[in-house]
């Protein structure tokens, strides 16, 4: 047991001893579960140095038994893109458990052991390297994100639970049947073996097989993402989720359906991927300006920020299917830089919410009078969101829309078109709801960041700083990480790959 097995496990272990903590001290379980997280935070760190030594490569990797029959294993392994994704999920799980501390008034032992074992569960989608060993992780994702949104939301959250339920399900069917189909060819679940078996043609897929395959796997991941127009669900989840179920929605599991496009998607099926870009990149690209037209006439900030992401997200779909290294860098870029500005838009929102008990942009006005330090923070964040230099999302749209030039200049112009729209629509958002004349309700109900909120709050903001301004602390690694995904979908090599096959 090495020490990526033990991160894994550590949210599972923290989750059954919170259900095991008396209900009645509150107190106690708030501190034992940001204090837990915290400490899971910290030993994630440890991983960095040994991972950016070997990016390129899985380390920390333990594979050994877990079912015989089927022939299931507990592989697992970290390289340099799942590294920051793990990060991301253990750096912003203590956050959200600050964040509820004031918001959460009941069933408080239940939130906090929900938001311990979507941790597990986002851990383990990032790491695992068999696929049953995913599918497991991403369903075990899936359960307490329905129940934060169902049991903690708002007036409609029943309705928005079961919607996510039900799509997030219908795909994981067809990526299940897909998984099952493989295995059924390969005779194991194991990832590294099945990509070894295609390379030296010992398992060889038909055009056919090949592209009913990367569909499967493809939509599931798509819902996830969610790419327009499978995005329906997004917006009503976000809406009626409590503040730390919208944050670690928007930042961490909305990453799972893109991150299983560049692990799974690209390398397994890179036929089906080359054939089938062309109508992905333009779902993408209809969906970043199609979201970002939407968020423009938004009354609802939750809304508008969902939307947003629909939009940003397409992005990295976008990056992912050009095809290129600066397009696939980008894409992982801003997977992460979405991670943190989105979350952080949706912690401030959370936080006028908590004062003045609506989300509707009519119901606020010159916030920035009695709040000036809220007003200020909200901004750095929106600029971030918007892609301004010297701020993280910048530098992951850079990327992409440069990487899609390379390949046709008419993407890289449409999709740049989001670019200038989320300035519009985040900008009027925040004129609207921080300038203008401050009405009396608001004067009265809004006050100041405090200590709490700047604790949750400040380490998202010098993160998006770090990003903008230190980008080579991360893309060396998202580059050598994404090349050995490249050259298994370089033209050369799955020719060779093809003629190994017959």
């Amino acid at each position: 047991m090495n020490l990526l097995d033990l991160l894994i496990a550590a949210p599972l272990i923290g989750f059954l001893i919170t259900l095991a903590l008396p209900k009645g001290n509150t107190g106690l379980i708030k501190m034992f579960t940001l204090v837990f997280s915290l400490a899971v935070f910290a030993a994630s760190l440890l991983l960095v140095g040994p991972t950016l030594d070997r990016p390129a490569i899985m380390t920390w990797v333990t594979d050994a038994p877990w079912i015989t029959t089927p022939a299931i294993r507990y592989h697992v392994g970290m390289d340099g893109v799942s590294l920051w994704l793990v990060l991301l999920s253990t750096f912003l799980t203590p956050i959200s458990i600050l964040l509820s501390f004031k918001y959460i008034d009941k069933r408080i032992k239940e939130f906090y052991a929900f938001l311990l074992l979507l941790e597990f569960g986002l851990i383990g989608v990032f790491v695992s390297l068999d696929l049953f060993l995913f599918y497991a992780f991403w369903e075990v994702c899936l359960v307490p994100m329905y129940f934060l949104i169902g049991i903690w939301g708002h007036e409609r959250r029943i309705y928005a639970a079961v919607k996510f339920f039900l799509y997030t399900m219908a795909g994981s069917v067809l990526m299940l049947a897909a998984i099952l189909y493989l295995y059924s060819k390969a005779g194991t679940f194991d990832y590294p073996a099945i990509l070894l078996m295609l390379e030296t043609g010992k398992l060889a897929l038909n055009h056919t097989e090949e592209t009913l395959l990367f569909l499967a796997f493809f939509l599931a991941f798509a819902i996830k993402v969610p790419l327009f127009p499978l995005h329906t669900w997004l917006p009503d989840a976000h809406v009626e989720a409590p503040t730390a179920g919208s944050v670690m929605l928007a930042a961490v599991m909305l990453k799972m359906g893109t991150y299983g496009i560049l692990r799974f998607c690209l390398p397994l099926y890179p036929n089906a991927s080359k054939e089938n870009a062309n109508w992905i990149i333009i779902l993408a690209i209809t969906g970043i300006i199609y979201g970002a037209l939407v968020a423009l006439v938004q009354p609802n900030m939750k809304k508008l920020v969902a939307y947003s992401s629909v939009s940003h997200l397409g992005f990295v779909v976008l990056g992912m299917f050009s095809g290129n290294q600066w397009g696939l860098d980008g894409a992982v870029y801003q997977m992460l830089a979405h991670g943190i500005s989105t979350g952080a838009l949706f912690m401030l929102v959370g936080f006028l919410y908590e004062r003045q008990h609506s989300l509707e942009i009519k119901d606020y006005g010159g916030v920035a009078t009695p709040a000036p330090w809220l007003s200020t923070v909200f901004l750095v964040t929106t600029l971030a969101s918007i892609g301004m230099p010297l701020l993280n999302n910048f530098v992951g749209e850079y990327l992409v829309l440069q990487g899609a030039a390379q390949v046709n200049i008419w993407w890289a112009v449409f999709a740049a078109t989001g670019v200038i729209l989320s300035a519009c629509y985040m900008l009027w958002m925040y004129q609207r709801t921080f300038f203008g004349e401050t009405p009396e309700e608001v004067t009265h109900h809004m006050h100041d960041l405090k200590a709490r909120e700047w604790a949750c709050i400040l380490p998202l903001i010098a993160v998006m700083i770090w990003m903008g301004i230190y980008a080579q602390t991360f893309l060396p690694s998202i580059g050598a990480s994404n090349k050995t995904i490249l050259d298994r979908t370089q033209p050369a090599r799955v020719a060779e790959v093809a003629n190994n096959g017959r």
